[in-house]
């Protein structure tokens, strides 16, 4: 499936992610307020069927009972998630896909203060890998990928307070990929 083998590595998009922040002077802006969504909808130019789910508090407490069994470091980790919203979009025919609408979700981001990768590998490959990542002193507080593939993009959002290492254990977990050890995340430009 092109969604998991483009998704890169949370841990060290995270990693790279801290470095940017510790290099930056500035104190970053606020987080978008809850419930911000950029309209990633406009990205595909394409005609494309949607579908989308969000596992919110209640239902991530909920899921908490599936990993009774688990070690702490994991129930830790499910504790500190808040949210994750994960939406698909299929085109029936080749995806076209809208520079100036990526651009425009891109500055959203970063004016909020959201730090911005790509997967270096994305370009040789048909499938493409955007993340960005919000972090309130060494701890992320959001994260939001996009891939995008021949037919298919998806976006996957997670508010949460995490620590970059912890995203690791979230993969393959509530609709996100397991990690792709082939994916090289670097900073956008």
């Amino acid at each position: 499936m092109g969604f998991v083998r483009s998704l890169s590595t949370f841990a060290t998009a995270a990693v790279l992610a801290v470095g940017a922040v510790c290099l930056s002077a500035q104190t970053a802006p606020p987080p978008p307020p809850a419930g911000w969504v950029p309209n990633f909808g406009d990205v595909i130019s394409s005609n494309a069927s949607q579908t989308s789910f969000t596992f919110d508090r209640n239902m991530l407490s909920a899921a908490d009972q599936f990993f009774a069994n688990s070690d702490p470091e994991t129930r830790r980790v499910v504790a500190g998630l808040n949210s994750i919203t994960v939406r698909t979009f299929h085109a029936k025919d080749f995806a076209r896909y809208d520079p100036g609408a990526l651009g425009m979700i891109d500055a959203q981001y970063r004016a909020a203060g959201w730090k911005h990768l790509v997967n270096a590998n994305g370009a040789a490959s048909a499938n493409m890998t955007d993340m960005w990542l919000h972090f309130q002193g060494m701890n992320i507080t959001g994260v939001t990928v996009l891939t995008r593939g021949d037919r298919n993009m998806s976006v996957v959002s997670v508010d949460c307070t995490l620590r970059p290492l912890d995203m690791l254990h979230l993969s393959g977990h509530f609709g996100i990929p397991k990690i792709d050890e082939n994916a090289v995340m670097v900073p956008a430009h």
